[in-house]
């Protein structure tokens, strides 16, 4: 199976800069050994999704809603996103997590929502310092895992995803530090086993926390890291495709 590289522009681009970027990732990105997944803001989705149409490259989102309909102002309906196109769709990033207090019953609603309509959810994972500091990060993770995929069904194991994000090693956090790789690996192979425990499948597990083009090559070459989750590192044309 090809490793996943996922782009999450964030809000970091302009509705024109994202149009701009995407031509550029048609143009520039070759790699055929990668899936590479491009997720841009809302505004700019539609049609940096027919400007990859002209690509091998996929169209995700940063987020969806927990219904097709409803009235939910300001949600997005994972139903409309299928029509769009959309193959992946980020949920539970540390940063929704955080800034709109997310909890895994939502997200969980989420994940089923996605699946639904046939798109792949990437749901996040990961602890903070403290948890880091005080040695409980893998009980924290496995609970994280256990809430938000309760009663999940898939019926294949690329149908859903697993991205590994410790919040400590996210570049946007301040004295944020990437992972060692080798302990990244350790992490990855025991969310593996746990998911595994969990939808009775094994899935592809991802690694995001302050990857850029130079120790991208240390956490790909770990047999238990599937692809990676790349934020600020996926903004730069010439960075993005080193990486992938």
């Amino acid at each position: 199976m090809k490793k996943l590289i996922i782009a999450n522009w964030k809000m970091q681009l302009s509705y024109s800069a994202s149009l701009d970027l995407a031509k550029k990732f048609t143009a520039g990105l070759k790699n055929k050994k990668t899936e590479i997944v491009v997720c841009p803001e809302y505004l700019a989705l539609p049609w940096v999704g027919e400007i990859l149409k002209k690509s091998k490259l996929k169209l995700g989102a940063q987020d969806s809603a927990i219904r097709d309909r409803g009235a939910y102002t300001g949600e997005v309906s994972p139903l409309n996103l299928k029509t769009l196109g959309v193959k992946y769709v980020i949920l539970g990033h540390s940063e929704r997590r955080e800034h709109l207090h997310e909890n895994s019953a939502i997200i969980s609603a989420k994940i089923k929502a996605a699946l639904a309509r046939k798109i792949i959810p990437i749901l996040c994972v990961g602890e903070k310092l403290i948890e880091k500091e005080n040695g409980s990060t893998r009980q924290y993770l496995a609970e994280e895992l256990r809430h938000a995929l309760k009663d999940v069904k898939i019926g294949d194991n690329t149908d859903l995803v697993i991205a590994y994000e410790p919040v400590w090693a996210i570049s946007t956090n301040k004295n944020a530090r990437p992972m060692a790789a080798s302990e990244a690996e350790e992490i990855q192979k025991f969310l593996k086993a746990q998911t595994a425990k969990i939808l009775k499948k094994k899935i592809r597990v991802l690694y995001g926390g302050s990857v850029n083009a130079i120790n991208a090559v240390e956490f790909l070459r770990q047999p238990d890291v599937d692809g990676l989750l790349v934020g600020s590192a996926s903004l730069n044309l010439k960075e993005f495709n080193r990486i992938c």
